[in-house]
């Protein structure tokens, strides 16, 4: 048994060593673990574990028990008690490193594997970064390009707005203009309506004068 304990104890030394450094070996050790903790795997490892600290318990009732007897045989404990004693502590010692060794192996496969599903979780949010930053960046360039078009829309229209200005304030002058000019025409016009009522009643005058004349040129 002790060579059976010293050979576990060995292979899960090199085991750890196997997770401590990075090679394709412990890519291999980690899918075994992970097959070994599916399904029925991890009732065998408990079961396995369960009777290895049981016989370990059962050393150390042992241990007691022959330290017991050298107490009541008056503190001698004779060579084959010795031995029992030595091969009991030996086993006892050796089972106990099997068992922090599996637990180390456990705790090492589950940290790694959590390390493993963390960078990947980190490479999918990098790469989520990656595509979130293009497209706003693309939506930039879009955005962009748009206002530029506003732009030289906004141009267009100031240019538009300048030209039907620019005709706005001529037909205004020319308006200007104009009633200045229909204001001279009424003048104007007033004043030969004005020249001709004098000419009518010069005329009228005239022409009562001159009948005035003929009639007493008849008499």
């Amino acid at each position: 048994m002790i060579q059976l304990l010293f050979t576990v104890i060995f292979s899960e030394m090199a085991m750890i060593l196997l997770f401590v450094f990075k090679t394709p070996s412990r890519k291999l050790l980690i899918m075994s673990l992970d097959r070994v903790k599916r399904g029925r795997g991890p009732v065998m490892v408990k079961t396995v574990a369960g009777t290895v600290f049981v016989v370990l318990m059962s050393s150390v009732y042992s241990m007691v028990k022959i330290q017991k007897r050298g107490v009541d045989g008056g503190g001698v404990v004779n060579p084959t008690d010795q031995v029992l004693m030595a091969k009991h502590l030996l086993e006892a010692t050796l089972m106990g490193f099997v068992l922090f060794l599996g637990l180390m192996i456990d705790r090492l496969h589950h940290y790694i594997r959590e390390l493993r599903i963390r960078r990947k979780t980190m490479e999918d949010v990098k790469k989520q970064n990656r595509s979130f930053e293009d497209g706003k960046v693309e939506e930039t360039k879009a955005l962009e390009a748009e206002a530029s078009t506003l732009r030289e829309k906004l141009k267009q229209l100031e240019s538009e707005l300048e030209v039907k200005t620019k005709e706005v304030n001529t037909s205004e002058a020319n308006a200007i203009a104009l009633s200045k000019q229909s204001e001279g025409f009424l003048l104007e016009y007033d004043r030969l309506l004005e020249e001709n009522q004098n000419l009518r009643s010069q005329l009228q005058s005239l022409d009562l004068n001159f009948s005035r004349s003929i009639s007493k040129k008849n008499t």
